[in-house]
């Protein structure tokens, strides 16, 4: 779905810091019908001096809901258009018929049309200071309440919170805070733990290494020996204007601050590889074949090569990621993927409270060596919004990992996706569980069925399934 951390490097500093990842949803299943829906919500649910309202969009989808009482599985909306995550979202349109329940898909605030401020909303810290997590559950819990009281036979409705990536970490915060709203939550791909010193900074990019050496001989070794053959190059005005060339820019490299761009961008890319190696073809980030880090590894198989032949390979690779399709007559170094994802807000979040900690050393990772420098971020987030970070609010308010008192969640984890770092990956308690896909990219589990999916992801969904089914017997047999 997003860059969340280091901001510096694109917006203005020399250095070129690993780009972090955006983090994403999975391949769309066919087009199903859905009702789009508006429902006043507050803008502010924890003050009481203004009483400013806005329209929250979501989406409901009853075709295979039993009307009394039946399961209502909610999405929780992450960072962008919820008509784009309904529609990658194939898990939940799979098991719709087979549990007999209705899907709701609520827009987080802020994102797609759900703006509470309308054009004004990204205008200043002031109208951005309603943007946080808590607000956000909140809306969630309101609106679920509404839609129980509302609709005719869904007053008893055990309801299941569903999310990937950040939303996700939603999902599960949300049974945390609102147990009494939800029975149950399913955390695909949730980074709950990166934050503060609960893992090392470095781990998320080891991860992303980790795939592309596992992936192809030499391949992790030719990127991280591309970093200096792109310093050597862009050290002089002929070398910047042959990497413009070579790797076909839309925009040439002018200077060292644009070569620090293209570096990141390098980097962006390799992290998003990592997320959508699926195993097979999908048109989600990037039209991309199966397995597409070992495709981009057949290309980077000779670390020992000179500047600008390595280089030029690297360009193969990164124009498999970029021009699959053979459609892009340049490459663009501001689109990394797709645009349904709101960069803005998230920008913003990842400036207050979603402060995740991520460092590079060049050993034990592929990228250029970078500490996390949180002084250099406050600053840049300073300068950007007006706001400071708070690093620690998220461990306060939601627990860090003191979380054994709560109770019917599922964080499922792919061991192919760099998330897992910060993820849940053992069992907490009997009801606190942790599944690991092995052969998964970020939330393969999440994405529709597929004759391709590997028998880890068909276990893991079959296993999801059946912690679904126990809460909603054991929420019917408590009323």
């Amino acid at each position: 779905m997003l860059r969340l951390l280091l901001l510096v490097s694109l917006l203005g500093a020399p250095a070129a810091w690993p780009a972090p990842p955006r983090r994403r949803r999975g391949a769309a299943p066919p087009a199903a019908p859905y009702l789009t829906r508006y429902f006043t919500q507050q803008v502010d649910h924890f003050g009481f001096d203004e009483n400013l309202t806005f329209q929250q969009r979501y989406l409901v989808a009853d075709q295979h809901w039993r009307k009394d009482n039946g399961p209502i599985l909610f999405y929780t909306g992450n960072e962008g258009d919820i008509t784009w995550f309904c529609n990658n979202t194939g898990f939940m349109w799979d098991v719709a018929k087979e549990l007999d329940a209705m899907l709701v898909f609520a827009e987080h605030r802020y994102y797609g049309e759900s703006l509470p401020f309308g054009n004004e909303s990204f205008s200043d810290s002031k109208h951005l200071n309603y943007l946080t997590s808590e607000q956000a559950l909140a809306d969630f819990a309101v609106l679920i309440e509404y839609l129980k009281t509302t609709i005719s036979g869904a007053r008893y409705s055990p309801v299941i919170a569903i999310g990937g990536s950040y939303g996700g970490m939603l999902a599960a915060w949300f049974r945390m805070k609102y147990p009494h709203v939800v029975v149950g939550a399913l955390a695909a791909s949730a980074p709950i733990w990166q934050f503060g010193d609960l893992v090392p900074c470095g781990a998320y990019f080891s991860v992303v290494t980790t795939d592309f050496k596992k992936s192809g001989t030499g391949c992790s070794e030719s990127i991280r020996n591309s970093w200096n053959a792109i310093n050597h190059l862009s050290s002089t005005d002929a070398g910047l204007q042959w990497l413009s060339s070579t790797f076909r820019l839309c925009s040439p490299l002018k200077s060292l601050q644009d070569a620090a761009i293209f570096k990141n961008w390098l980097s962006e890319t390799w992290v998003n590889l990592a997320m959508v190696n699926y195993p097979y073809k999908a048109d989600f980030l990037q039209p991309l074949p199966a397995w597409p880090v070992q495709e981009v590894c057949k290309f980077l198989k000779d670390p020992s090569l000179s500047d600008k032949l390595l280089l030029q390979n690297v360009f193969q690779a990164v124009h498999l990621y970029y021009n699959y399709s053979g459609e892009a007559s340049c490459l663009d170094m501001s689109e990394t993927a797709t645009k349904n994802l709101g960069q803005l807000g998230w920008y913003y979040q990842a400036c207050t409270e979603m402060v995740m900690p991520t460092c590079t050393d060049g050993v034990n990772d592929m990228f250029e060596p970078q500490k996390w420098d949180f002084e250099a971020f406050s600053e840049e987030c300073y300068r950007l919004w007006g706001v400071r970070p708070r690093p620690s609010w998220l461990l306060s308010v939601y627990g860090g990992k003191n979380i054994s008192s709560h109770s019917n969640i599922v964080f499922s984890n792919g061991g192919l996706d760099p998330w897992s770092a910060g993820g849940v990956t053992q069992n907490i308690t009997s009801s606190l569980v942790a599944i690991v896909i092995p052969d998964g990219a970020h939330h393969l589990d999440l994405r529709s069925r597929n004759p391709l999916d590997p028998k880890s992801v068909q276990q893991a969904r079959a296993l999801e399934i059946s912690y679904m089914k126990q809460w909603i017997d054991k929420a019917r047999h408590s009323r």
